[in-house]
């Protein structure tokens, strides 16, 4: 860490000269024209840079599959505009994992494609992209999915829990988009600017949205055991449904706490929310005993829906805890 002593010139102007070997490492001389952003307490500066687009390229021999996959999504939430991915000869398959990869991201486009490299580009104005309306959709989803995976499952509706499945490319597909623009902020103060959200407060949805895309993990997992059972006993589906009730309720209660601006009204709420918790708990090992009683098989699958609509509470207690931390006073 360096130091400078503030200088006054004119008799109403501050001054601060920059580390010589900062200057020297991003292109500033004299002439030369940088930004300040303003950031509660602190004051972040930053090089003028021309708005263009960050490339980025990847030797993808050899990947194939689930490897490729996440590679694409690495190089897109890593904060990339121009993504090419290059090898001595793109295989068919690779062509359609890279395809399939960019549908599964928000903005993300192949732009052309050779023998040896597949061009992509995200088309989307980082300005135009709200974590807050990715949040608040990412919420309906997941707990929609929630809510379908334990309809599917005491309805024996096979349809449905197929739909809930395909649902979890919804989330994860926000859930990747929050994360790119979150990393953005992080990196560059401008973004911020652009998108009206301070750095706290991007990481508190961020996190949020990682709680809500597990919860929409468990609800497909919820919809896949649906399919194994034809049907449940008819003493568990009240249970069930008491304790799905019990979950979303904490999930709402939490998520109203995050997004709520009064920083009163958002405590007391998610105080509301992390009470809950605890109910789900006494309910879960209330539910824990009826199961019990049922079929060898049937316990051991609906143990493990109870399971996940548990973590589901917990998970929104995670949420819970974040909007305190969010409606905190700042030192």
């Amino acid at each position: 860490m360096e130091t400078r002593k503030v200088q006054v010139t004119g008799g109403s102007t501050y001054t601060v000269s920059l580390p010589k070997s900062w200057a020297t490492a991003n292109g500033i001389s004299g002439g030369s024209v940088v930004e300040f952003h303003p950031e509660d307490g602190s004051l972040l500066l930053t090089p003028r840079r021309e708005d263009e687009k960050v490339e980025g390229t990847l030797e993808i021999t050899g990947l194939q599959g689930d490897e490729l996959t996440r590679a694409v999504m690495t190089m897109y939430v890593s904060g990339f505009d121009i993504i090419t991915l290059e090898t001595a000869r793109v295989t068919a398959k690779q062509r359609r994992t890279i395809r399939n990869a960019a549908q599964g991201l928000v903005g993300l486009e192949v732009i052309s494609e050779t023998s040896e490299r597949v061009q992509l580009q995200d088309l989307l104005d980082s300005s135009e992209l709200s974590i807050h309306n990715a949040i608040t959709r990412m919420r309906l989803v997941a707990t929609t999915m929630l809510g379908d995976a334990v309809t599917a499952l005491v309805d024996n509706d096979e349809d449905l829990s197929e739909d809930v499945v395909q649902r979890d490319d919804d989330v994860d597909r926000l859930y990747s988009m929050v994360s790119r623009v979150f990393r953005s902020i992080l990196r560059d103060p401008r973004a911020a600017a652009e998108i009206g959200l301070d750095r706290e407060t991007a990481f508190d949805y961020h996190s949020s949205a990682r709680q809500l895309e597990r919860v929409a993990d468990h609800a497909t997992k919820i919809a896949r055991i649906s399919q194994e059972l034809d049907e449940v006993a008819e003493a568990a589906v009240d249970d069930l449904n008491d304790l799905l009730d019990a979950a979303v309720s904490v999930l709402e209660g939490s998520l109203d706490a995050l997004l709520e601006d009064d920083s009163d009204r958002a405590t007391r709420m998610a105080n509301e929310a992390r009470e809950r918790v605890e109910s789900v708990d006494d309910l879960v090992r209330e539910v824990d005993t009826h199961i019990r009683e049922l079929d060898p098989q049937q316990a051991q699958l609906l143990g493990l829906v109870v399971d996940s609509l548990s973590r589901s509470a917990d998970y929104g207690g995670n949420i819970a805890e974040t909007a305190l931390q969010k409606a905190a006073p700042k030192p």
